[in-house]
Parts: structure tokens; sequence; C-alpha cells
């Protein structure tokens, strides 16, 4: 992901108004287009012929890397490392053949419901 130099100085609520769906979306076709490219010029390919313990090794580094950036108190390093987990999430959801869109599904069924009765209704299905 890279570029942790520079960041837009506006507030990210300042942003014009694009779908969120829209970024996801292409997100999604990129990481596609690279399960059939080169892993040695393709990052994505590299983590996707890794296999899944790559990626989740991956995404447990960027998670650790999240949490020190809220505990340090930096904004700016926060967003590039949620950035960096939100994007290999999807390289994980691509590897199971999932897309942006049957999270934000999810997501959407939950909205509204207590968080309490969330968690509840999923241990009785099990």
């Amino acid at each position: 992901m890279g570029g942790r130099d520079t960041c837009n100085q506006r507030s990210y609520g300042d942003l014009p108004a694009m779908s969120d769906l829209t970024i996801l979306d292409r997100l999604a076709e990129t990481l596609e287009a690279r399960k059939r490219a080169d892993p040695a010029s393709s990052y994505v390919a590299k983590l996707l012929t890794g296999g899944q313990d790559k990626i989740l090794k991956k995404i447990a580094e960027e998670a650790a890397e999240t949490i020190m950036a809220s505990k340090d108190g930096d904004m700016k390093h926060l967003v590039y490392e949620v950035a960096d987990l939100w994007f290999h999430s999807l390289v994980l959801l691509a590897h199971h053949g999932l897309k942006p869109g049957d999270v934000l599904h999810e997501l959407e069924r939950r909205e509204g419901v207590s968080g309490i009765e969330e968690k509840q209704s999923r241990k009785m299905e099990r």
C-alpha cells in the first residue's frame, strides 16, 4: 500500500461524495485480476499464492500496527494502518471467493440490531 509520507490534509469527511461500494468494488476487481498475475511482479498474487496462512499472518501484522497507531494517538498513521488492514482483509475475501458486498450485506443486516442481540442470535444459529 505504501505512500506513508503523504496524507491528504483535508478531513476525510470533506472528501467528495463517492460511493464506498465503488472503491471496494474497484479494489475487488483489481484483486481478481491479480489472481492471474505473476507473483514476481504482483504483491497480491504473491500473497494469494502463499495461501491462507500467509494472508492471515499479514492481517495479524496489520491489526497489530493498527492497534499501535491508535495507542500512539497518531491519527494520520491510524488511517494508513486501517487502510492496510482493510486491504489485506479484502485479499482474504478474494482468496475465499467472496466480495466486499458480502460483508456490506451482513453489516446492512445487522443495522439497527443491538450488538448483544446480534451475538445471541449467532449463538442460537450454531
